[in-house]
């Protein structure tokens, strides 16, 4: 191959950030790695996201304690993906909550994603040997929950497929302020090869319909101020609809997976190449806009093989 596969090539470690963004809500950063949510209730903890393997969240734990010593009672999975929940065993937490659609996931393909996302990114699973298995939800809600910590109302919902069929946000209704997982992402580039591009656009008008006035996004700075919040609203929608409308349409004119790539990352480059991952994450992008302006409806699973398969058709010659 030309190019070393997927993201195994990246190695250097990230700028990790801290930020408090209302009286309940902080946000765990690192310069376009995946982020993890905390929201520190009256009486208990909750974490959105996990990081990749327990080692890696112990540096999350850390952090919780400078600023709390309650327990971590719960964790929230905004999807099923293997980098967003592998670590949660480190949290001890009572009950890991995630929506019905996300726990179906893991039941069909969490294994293989499990195996595939180590392959493809290996500095994301820091201790992977850590890792004690999959993780599985012990509260599973359809469409909806509400939690009380203590006076805080904490909103967890199902508002629409975009980057997974399962994508769940948490929202704070007193505080305003969103967990969007990545269904928002800032300055770092979507990866939709599990995703419903032409759905996507529909949740992300549903998180603007709640005025956030803070969001964490899945990859990212913490957006802080709604001025913020609606450039990653409109960020993320931009991708999103100028991926499947492009290969969308060389698709209609029977072009070959491979010159739709070639075209599809000259049309994007320009505009998206700075974002964190582009590079990693547009085969993968473009194999699904594909499969979705074709015959693939539903997003077909992805195993270590078909990764390398794909990248080797699409990268190799370049």
């Amino acid at each position: 191959m030309s190019k070393k596969f997927a993201s195994q090539a990246d190695l250097e470690d990230k700028v990790v950030s801290f930020d408090r963004l209302s009286e309940h809500a902080y946000a765990y950063t690192a310069q376009g790695d995946p982020n993890t949510g905390i929201i520190v209730g009256d009486n208990a903890v909750m974490v959105i996201d996990t990081q990749a393997t327990p080692i890696m969240a112990q540096d999350v734990i850390r952090r919780i304690r400078e600023v709390t010593d309650k327990p971590i009672k719960y964790v929230t999975l905004s999807h099923y993906h293997a980098v967003r929940v592998l670590g949660a065993s480190a949290y001890g937490a009572e009950h890991i909550i995630a929506s019905q659609d996300t726990y179906d996931l893991i039941v069909e393909r969490g294994a293989q994603d499990m195996k595939s996302e180590i392959e493809r990114f290996p500095r994301l699973f820091r201790a992977v040997e850590s890792v004690p298995g999959l993780t599985w939800p012990t509260l599973v809600f359809h469409k909806q929950m509400t939690l009380f910590m203590g006076k805080l109302e904490v909103r967890i919902m199902q508002i629409g497929r975009g980057h997974t069929k399962g994508d769940t946000v948490v929202w704070l209704p007193q505080e305003r302020v969103l967990f969007s997982g990545d269904l928002v992402e800032y300055d770092a580039t979507p990866y939709t090869g599990d995703a419903y591009l032409q759905d996507w656009p529909a949740a992300l008008d549903a998180i603007a319909a709640l005025e956030p006035q803070a969001l964490v996004p899945g990859r990212g700075a913490a957006l802080k101020t709604p001025a913020e919040v609606a450039k990653g609203l409109e960020g993320t929608r931009a991708f999103v609809s100028d991926l499947y409308n492009s290969v969308a349409a060389a698709a209609r004119q029977n072009k070959p997976l491979r010159e739709i790539y070639s075209s599809v990352y000259a049309q994007l480059k320009p505009k998206y190449g700075h974002w964190a991952i582009f590079d990693h994450c547009l085969p993968f992008d473009v194999s699904r806009a594909f499969d979705e302006a074709t015959q693939y409806p539903d997003p077909r699973i992805w195993t270590a093989e078909r990764d390398k398969e794909m990248w080797q058709s699409l990268e190799g010659g370049k």
